[in-house]
């Protein structure tokens, strides 16, 4: 979600901040700002996009060598220019009831939880607010913290900070100078290459283009730069070296190409996304999930943590939560591993019964989700210490954090709403399932080829579900006059009908729920009328003859369905029942091929409503506070 870059230089470094902001604007944010040092604090703040601030800044000769920069995602204060970063403090004046001009502007990532006690605090010492969020409780504790050197004001100021943060901060009576903090959300420092510049950003993906020499902040560091020199200092503010790494992060626009928008884009990238993450493994190895010491050194072994575990406890959110609700059944199935999902915001605040024998596996496409990090830590704390990430992000928080990793090659996705993240997901999961199966002595060399080759033709099968456009083009004209529809799944496949649910609601802003397709008859079912469209994932399995009888449910009630069918299933196209059939049926690997043609259809019906696909409302890409 909201995005930092902080830069210092011997050129104006307007340009190098709005474009940073442009390379984040996929993360989603309703408003954004800059602010630079020049002779004074300098700033410029809006509610529309980025390319707006960049003709705002140019109208107004904002220049300086350094500067801030912000996109919000609305937590506290409605999108208003008011409450957009960056924040400048108002400290009380020489005379009383005055306020002194702005001497700190701040940008800030997170939630302060004790915002209010220290708002009044502020307040009472003469401080004046301006705006409804907790991030100008940041710039006024800072503030009052000053006494000519900025980085001592903002140690200072982070003892008394109770939430998650990553902030920047500049300071009118230093101009060539940045500070930063994170606890709870990303912060980088970025090492330029000319001029002795040095940049503080949110994400690798805004300096791309401007340097590749990255240092990850650890949870508690404060970080100085300045030109041609920083520091960094621990939670115990000690100072502390931290390595530089080199990332290569997307320089440039990402290009549409003959798309029109990056969620199809995206989905119909599945077939290279997928090839990509099973690109090398010639044998299904447990050493395929091996760690990575922060050193580049060898980690921790998969084969001997896999051999010593006896559960799986899977800790996600949203579209990722759904992959490991598709892969507790590969687990228990084809693993025989007892396998527990639970949705990460919920997992960490009730008591649970934890067992140092369970690995715990966390999902996440950005590896900064706020929530699922905090779930992590909270299993962590309970002792259950075997932890292993399916990540699409190999420098994240949660890969530096996880004993073991297994990196999906997705690529960078720009559209919020999850596609070739997901499919990745559950190809890691998958091969995840198979290493641990071997490693418990549960699969055999007849079945490890078959799921291989099964896995190297995906990319092919993918192409074939692709080919299904124009049809569902077809049922997303019905679908866009609608405002409610439920979708079905069974067994393997209810999982992916919550993801086709979840997916239509996100981009198309139609509500639509998923069940269990047994659990019509228990509720749902007096929903159904002629104008409920009723989804069903249909197939050919061991529960098809009991999907079978939950769609004559449907029928009976007047309901009009929409058939994903495998061509042997014998659903045949009729009276208020439209089949698309699938190329081929594909056995475990089926869920893979299932969602996309439900990723389609809520691309198509957005598209037909003329909704927002790649930036839907109040949604951002990257959750990164709780």
């Amino acid at each position: 979600m909201c995005g930092i870059v902080g830069a210092v230089s011997g050129r104006n470094i307007v340009p190098i901040l709005v474009q940073g902001l442009q390379r984040l604007e996929y993360r989603g944010y309703d408003s954004c700002g800059v602010a630079v040092h020049a002779g004074g604090l300098q700033r410029a703040r809006t509610t529309a996009r980025v390319a707006d601030l960049l003709t705002q800044v140019a109208e107004d000769h904002i220049e300086g060598r350094t500067g801030i920069a912000h996109t919000r995602w609305a937590t506290h204060g409605a999108p208003a220019v008011h409450n957009a970063h960056p924040h400048f403090s108002h400290g009380p004046g020489a005379d009383a009831g005055t306020a002194r001009p702005g001497r700190i502007a701040l940008v800030h990532n997170g939630i302060i939880e004790n915002h209010e006690a220290l708002r009044a605090r502020l307040q009472a010492k003469g401080y004046v607010f301006e705006s409804q969020t907790d991030t100008e409780v940041i710039a006024h504790l800072i503030d009052s913290h000053y006494d000519g050197d900025l980085f001592e004001a903002l140690k200072a100021s982070v003892l008394q900070l109770q939430g998650a943060y990553a902030i920047a901060a500049i300071c009118r009576d230093e101009p060539h100078r940045v500070v930063g903090a994170r606890a709870g959300s990303p912060l980088i420092l970025g090492v330029g290459k000319e001029g002795g510049e040095n940049f503080l950003a949110s994400d690798a993906m805004a300096l791309a283009g401007v340097t590749d020499q990255i240092v990850y902040l650890e949870e508690g560091d404060v970080v100085d730069i300045q030109p041609g020199r920083y520091w960094i200092a621990d939670r115990a503010h000690k100072p502390v070296d931290r390595p530089v790494r080199t990332v290569l992060a997307h320089s440039g626009a990402a290009e549409l190409g003959p798309y029109r928008h990056f969620m199809q884009k995206e989905i119909f990238e599945q077939p290279r996304a997928i090839g990509d993450t099973l690109e090398g493994i010639e044998g299904i190895v447990p050493e395929l999930f091996d760690g990575v010491a922060q050193d580049g050194a060898p980690g921790a072994a998969a084969w001997r943590v896999f051999k010593e575990i006896d559960k799986i406890l899977i800790l996600a959110c949203g579209t990722s939560y759904y992959s490991g609700c598709t892969a507790k059944y590969w687990l228990e199935g084809i693993a025989k591993i007892p396998t527990q999902v639970e949705i990460a915001s919920e997992y960490r605040y009730r008591d649970s019964v934890p067992d140092p024998k369970t690995l715990v596996v966390t999902i996440t496409q950005s590896g900064e989700t706020a929530d699922t990090l905090a779930a992590l830590r909270h299993a962590r704390s309970l002792g259950m210490e075997q932890t292993l990430t399916v990540c699409n992000v190999a420098t994240s928080a949660m890969v530096r954090e996880c004993k073991l990793a297994y990196i999906t090659r997705a690529g960078v996705e720009i559209g919020v709403a999850s596609t070739k993240a997901f499919t990745t997901q559950l190809a890691g999961l998958f091969l995840l399932t198979l290493a641990l199966a071997q490693a418990k002595g549960r699969l055999n060399e007849a079945e490890e080829g078959r799921y291989l080759k099964e896995m190297r033709h995906l990319p092919v099968a993918l192409q074939s579900v692709l080919a299904l456009e124009p049809q569902i083009i077809s049922w997303a004209e019905d679908f866009a006059r609608k405002e409610n529809a439920l979708f079905l799944g069974r067994g393997l496949h209810y999982p992916i009908a919550l993801e086709g649910a979840l997916k239509l609601k996100e981009v198309t802003y139609i509500h639509a729920e998923a069940y269990a397709a047994g659990e019509l008859k228990h509720g749902p079912l007096a929903l159904v009328t002629s104008e409920m469209p009723v989804v069903a994932v249909a197939p050919n399995d061991a529960l098809l003859e009991k999907l079978k009888s939950n769609l004559q449910e449907v029928r009976a009630r007047g309901g009009v369905l929409y058939v994903l069918a495998d061509g042997d299933t014998h659903i045949e196209s009729g009276e208020d029942l439209h089949v698309i059939r699938m190329p081929e049926h594909y056995g475990a690997l089926s869920p893979l091929l299932h969602v996309v043609p439900l990723q389609l259809l809520a691309y198509h019906t957005a598209c037909a409503r003329g909704t927002d696909v790649d930036k839907p409302r109040n949604l951002a890409k990257s959750v990164t506070v709780e």
